[in-house]
C-alpha cells in the first residue's frame, strides 16, 4: 500500500486527511475542539495596488499584476440593477402594512421638476426637515425612470463627500466588484454615464458641487436639500425649486388620511391651531394623526377588550364610542402637538421607547430592526420599529432609518439621554461582535456604517473606563469598511481607533492604526500624510520588534517614495535620530593660500580634510542682521587671508615692476645688487664659502678685508664693530646695499654660474643671547620690507631691523624678484625701455 495514500475511505481512512481521534465518552463527542475562526482577508484592487485587508497584523499593499488587473467594467443589467436599486431601498418594518399617505398639493413642485430633468437640467429642491422632500423625490423618480439611457440611480449624500458620491454612482452603473477605481479611471467611466441621479439630503455646496457636477456632464441631479446648506456656485447652472409647506385644506386632508377616518369639529378645529403654529409642515400633521389614533385606543378603553378579546384588532372607525361611556379622553393640548415625539412615545411599547434611547444615544441613527432583539433583550423587538414608522418618528434615510426633524432634541428635553453612557456601551458591545464575526459580510457592514461609526465616535469619549473594548470595536469594524469599500468610514473607524488606543496606552494597536491610516492615504493619493502614518507605525513597532509590521510598514513606505520620486534616504525616519552636528573644512596650505578669492567648498581632490564635532556652545549665533555666523564666518576668515596673500603678491610685483622700469644709471645703487645672498663661515677653516666676486661696471675687483677693531664689546662678528670700507672705489659696496636682521641666521648662498660675482659680506657671529622667537601667525604682516632694490636704509653702524621679502614670503616670488633684476642688470638701456 502506498504509504502516500492509505486508501478509500470505507476502510476507515480519510485519505490524505488524518484520522480524528474517537472520543472518550460518547456523551462527549459533541463537545470536541472547534477549530479557530478564520480572519475575514479580502483581496481586492485600488488603482494600481494590489491591497490586501489584513484584520490581524494589517493590510499589505504591493503594484498589482499585470495578470490581476480587472478588465474594463461593463454596465449591470436590468436584473441586476433592480437587485442594487432595492438594496438601496430602507427595509420594511415588520408588522402589518403601513398605509400609504397621498401627496397633497405638491403637483405644480413635482412637473416643474420633471419638465427641467427632461431638458438635461441639474435642479436643487429646497425645503425645511419635514417638507416632504423624500416622498416627492419618490413620486419624480417613477416620472424619470425613461429619460435617460442608464435610468433612474438613486443615491444618498448623508454624511457622504463628493468622492464617495462619485464611487457610489460608478458602482451603481457598473459591474466592478472588489475594485475601487483611481482618481483617472473614476472621472473616465462616470463621464460615459448618462442618468437622472436622485440624490437626496445633500450636504454640501459650492465648489464640492461643482467637482461633481463637472465629472458628470451626461448626467441630470436632482438633489434635495435643506436651507442651511451651501447654494451651488453662479456658474453651476443649478435652479432652486423651493417647497413651501401644506395649506390648511391639504393639511386637515392629510390628517383625515393619517387618522383613517373623518374628523369631527373639534379635531378640525384644533388641526387649524396647529397648522398655524407648525406653518403647514407634513410631518407635523402625520405625527398629529398618531395622537389622534393613540387617543382613540384610549377611548376604547377595557369596553373593547370586553367586546371583542385581547387579541382582537379593534379598528377606531368600525367601533365608535359614546363619549358618555365614561372613557372620554380630552385632545393633546398645542404644545404637545407642537412637540408630540414624549407624549407619543409614552404611548408606545416598552421594546419602542428602549429602541428611542438608542437611537438618541447613537445621535439619531436608528439600529437596524436585526439589531434590536438583541440590543433591547426582547426577542419580539423587532416589531419596535413599525411603531416608530406609523408615529412618525422616524424617516427612511437611504437604506436605513435615522430619527425624524426635531424629535431628537424633544427626546432629549424628556430625559431620554439618563442613561445614554450605558446605551453606548451595550451597542459599542454588540457591533464589535457583530461586525468581527465571519459570517457577516462586509456589504451589509456598511450598510449599517452610520449607526457603526456614531456607537464608535460616542465610545471615544468613555475609553478612559473601558479602553480595550473602544479599540476591539475599532480594530474589527475598520477592516470590514476596507473590505465593502467604503473608504470615508473606513478612515473615520481608523482615526477613532488610533485615539482610543494612545488613550489605552496600546503601543502595538497604535502601530496598527497608523500603518492602516498609511495604507489609505497611499491608496487615496495623500503621499505627504501617508509618509508621515506609515514613518510612524514603523517607529512604534521598531519599539516593539514587531519585524513582520515593519516590514509591510517599509514596502508601503517604498511605494510612497516611488510614487512621490523622493527617496527615503533625503528625510530620516520618526525612529531614527538626527546626527550630531559636524563642520568640515579643508586643512590650510602650508604656504598660504595662494588664490585671492577662493573657494567656499572645499575641493573634490582634497587630500586632508578636518573634522570636528560642532557643540551647542559653539554654534555661532545669529548675527545682527539675522545671519547666522557658520558659512559665513569661514567665509571672512578665507577672504582675509586671501586678502593677505593678495597683497603680498601686489607688494612683490611692485617690486618687479620698479627694478624693471629703474633707471640704467651705472652709479645707481640698485643696480649692483649681487644675486647671490650673504655668504656664511665654512664649518672647517672659519673662511667664508662664497666665491669672490667677478668685476662689472663700477666694482673694484678687490674683496673687503676683515675688520681689526672688534669693536666695544672685544668680540668681532657683532653689531657694534665698524663697518669695513672699500679699498681702491668710492663707491658703495653690494654689502652696502643689502640690510639684514642681526638676529636672523645667515642661508647657503646659491651659485649662479652666469651672475657677476660680487665682494663677499664679512661673516657675522650669532648672538649669544638668543632673542625670543615670535609667534608664528597664518596672515603675512604687510609691515615688513619687501625690497632689494631701494638701496642701503640704514646708516653705516647701526644695525639693521628689516625684514628681507625672502624671509616672509615663499622661495619663489624672491626667485622671480631676483632674477628679474638679474635680467636688467645685464640688459641695455634700450632693452628696459622695449620691456617697458
Amino acid at each position: 500500500m502506498d504509504p502516500n495514500h492509505t486508501g478509500p475511505e470505507e476502510y476507515g481512512h480519510g485519505g490524505d486527511a488524518p484520522r480524528q481521534r474517537p472520543p472518550r465518552e460518547s456523551l462527549t463527542s459533541d463537545f470536541g475542539q472547534h477549530a479557530p475562526v478564520p480572519a475575514r482577508t479580502v483581496q481586492l484592487v485600488s488603482g494600481d495596488f494590489l491591497l490586501t485587508v489584513n484584520p490581524v497584523d494589517g493590510s499589505e499593499i504591493e503594484p498589482c499584476p499585470p495578470a490581476e488587473r480587472p478588465a474594463r467594467p461593463g454596465r449591470l443589467t436590468e436584473p441586476e440593477r433592480a437587485e442594487v436599486e432595492r438594496a438601496a431601498a430602507p427595509p420594511v418594518p415588520p408588522g402589518p402594512a403601513q398605509p400609504s399617505l397621498p401627496l397633497l398639493a405638491r403637483q405644480d413642485e413635482r412637473e416643474a421638476l420633471v419638465r427641467l430633468l427632461a431638458r438635461g437640467r441639474s435642479v436643487r429642491l429646497v425645503g425645511p426637515g419635514g417638507s416632504g422632500r423624500t416622498r416627492l423625490l419618490d413620486v419624480v423618480a417613477e416620472d424619470c425612470a425613461d429619460l435617460a439611457p442608464d435610468g433612474v440611480v438613486r443615491l444618498n449624500g448623508h454624511r457622504r463627500s463628493a468622492d464617495d458620491l462619485l464611487h457610489d454612482l460608478f458602482h451603481a452603473v457598473f459591474d466592478a466588484p472588489l475594485n475601487r477605481p483611481d482618481r483617472d479611471e473614476l472621472l473616465e467611466s462616470v463621464r460615459e454615464i448618462g442618468a437622472v441621479v436622485v440624490l437626496d439630503d445633500l450636504e454640501f455646496g459650492g465648489a464640492a458641487l461643482d467637482e461633481l457636477l463637472d465629472a458628470t456632464p451626461e448626467c441630470a441631479f436632482l438633489f434635495s436639500a435643506t436651507p442651511d446648506v451651501a447654494d451651488p456656485s453662479a456658474d453651476s447652472g443649478v435652479e432652486d425649486v423651493e417647497l413651501p409647506g401644506l395649506d390648511r385644506a391639504a393639511g386637515l386632508d392629510l390628517l383625515g388620511h393619517a387618522v383613517g377616518r373623518t374628523l369631527t369639529d373639534e379635531e378640525a378645529t384644533w388641526a387649524g391651531d396647529l397648522w398655524f403654529e407648525s406653518e403647514g409642515l407634513p410631518l407635523r400633521f402625520v405625527q398629529a394623526g398618531a395622537l389622534l389614533r393613540q387617543r382613540d385606543r384610549l377611548r376604547a378603553g377595557t369596553s373593547a377588550v370586553d367586546e371583542f378579546g385581547v387579541f382582537e384588532d379593534v379598528r377606531p372607525d368600525e367601533a365608535p364610542y359614546d363619549p358618555a361611556d365614561g372613557d372620554e379622553v380630552p385632545l393633546p393640548s398645542l404644545g404637545e402637538a407642537a412637540a408630540p415625539a414624549p407624549l407619543l412615545a409614552s404611548r408606545l411599547s416598552a421594546s419602542a421607547r428602549a429602541t428611542l434611547r438608542f437611537a438618541v444615544a447613537l445621535g439619531g441613527e436608528v439600529p437596524h430592526q436585526a439589531h434590536l432583539p438583541a440590543l433591547v433583550g426582547d426577542t419580539h423587538a423587532d416589531a419596535a420599529l413599525g411603531e416608530l414608522v406609523s408615529c412618525g418618528l422616524v424617516s427612511p434615510v437611504g437604506a436605513r432609518y435615522r430619527l425624524a426633524a426635531g424629535v431628537p432634541a424633544q427626546l432629549e428635553a424628556a430625559g431620554y439621554t439618563d442613561d445614554a453612557d450605558t446605551r453606548i456601551r451595550e451597542a459599542a458591545q454588540h457591533y464589535a461582535w457583530w461586525t468581527g464575526h465571519p459570517s457577516v459580510t462586509p456589504e451589509r457592514v456598511c450598510a449599517e456604517s452610520d449607526a457603526i461609526l456614531a456607537a464608535l465616535t460616542a465610545l471615544s469619549p468613555l475609553a478612559a473606563d473601558e479602553p480595550g473594548t473602544a479599540v476591539q470595536f475599532a480594530r474589527t469594524a475598520a477592516p470590514a469598511f476596507a473590505a465593502g469599500l467604503h473608504w470615508s468610514a473606513w478612515e473615520r473607524a481608523l482615526r477613532a481607533g488610533a485615539e482610543a488606543a494612545r488613550i489605552a496606552g496600546d503601543v502595538g494597536e497604535q502601530a496598527y492604526f497608523h500603518h492602516e491610516l498609511g495604507i489609505h492615504a497611499l491608496c487615496a493619493g495623500q503621499l505627504d500624510r501617508a509618509r508621515a502614518e506609515l514613518e510612524a507605525s514603523i517607529g512604534l513597532r521598531g519599539a516593539l520588534s514587531d519585524k513582520r509590521g515593519t516590514v509591510a510598514g517599509r514596502r508601503a513606505l517604498a511605494l510612497v517614495a516611488d510614487r512621490s520620486g523622493v527617496p527615503l534616504s533625503i528625510a530620516p525616519t520618526a525612529a531614527e535620530e538626527v546626527p550630531e552636528a559636524h563642520v568640515e573644512e579643508s586643512a590650510s596650505p602650508p604656504r598660504g593660500v595662494p588664490m585671492a578669492f577662493p573657494d567656499l567648498q572645499p575641493p573634490a581632490d582634497t587630500g586632508l580634510v578636518v573634522s570636528r564635532a560642532v557643540t551647542a556652545a559653539t554654534v555661532p549665533q545669529q548675527t545682527k542682521d539675522g545671519v547666522g555666523g557658520g558659512v559665513k564666518g569661514l567665509a571672512k576668515r578665507n577672504l582675509v587671508a586671501a586678502g593677505a596673500g593678495a597683497l603680498l603678491v601686489a607688494v612683490l610685483g611692485t617690486v618687479v615692476t620698479l627694478g624693471a622700469t629703474s633707471g640704467n644709471d651705472p652709479a645707481s645703487p640698485s643696480e649692483n645688487v649681487g644675486v647671490n645672498p650673504s655668504a656664511s663661515q665654512g664649518l672647517d677653516d672659519g673662511s667664508l664659502d662664497a666665491d669672490p666676486a667677478a668685476g662689472n661696471e663700477g666694482d673694484t675687483g678687490k674683496a673687503t678685508s676683515r675688520p681689526s677693531d672688534p669693536g666695544p664689546d672685544g668680540t668681532p662678528g657683532t653689531a657694534d664693530d665698524p663697518t669695513p670700507t672699500a679699498t681702491g672705489s668710492d663707491e658703495p659696496s653690494d654689502d652696502e646695499t643689502r640690510t639684514e636682521e642681526p638676529d636672523e641666521p645667515t642661508k647657503t648662498p646659491s651659485k649662479t654660474p652666469s651672475g657677476p660675482s660680487k665682494s663677499p659680506k664679512p661673516p657675522t657671529e650669532p648672538d649669544p643671547e638668543p632673542s625670543e622667537p615670535e609667534e608664528p601667525t597664518d596672515e603675512p604682516s604687510t609691515s615688513e620690507s619687501a625690497t632689494e632694490t631701494e638701496g642701503p636704509t640704514t646708516q653705516p653702524g647701526e644695525p639693521s631691523t628689516s625684514v628681507t621679502a625672502s624671509d616672509t614670503a615663499s622661495s619663489a616670488p624672491v626667485e622671480t624678484s631676483t632674477t628679474a633684476t638679474q635680467s636688467t642688470d645685464q640688459a641695455s638701456p634700450d632693452d628696459t625701455e622695449t620691456m617697458i
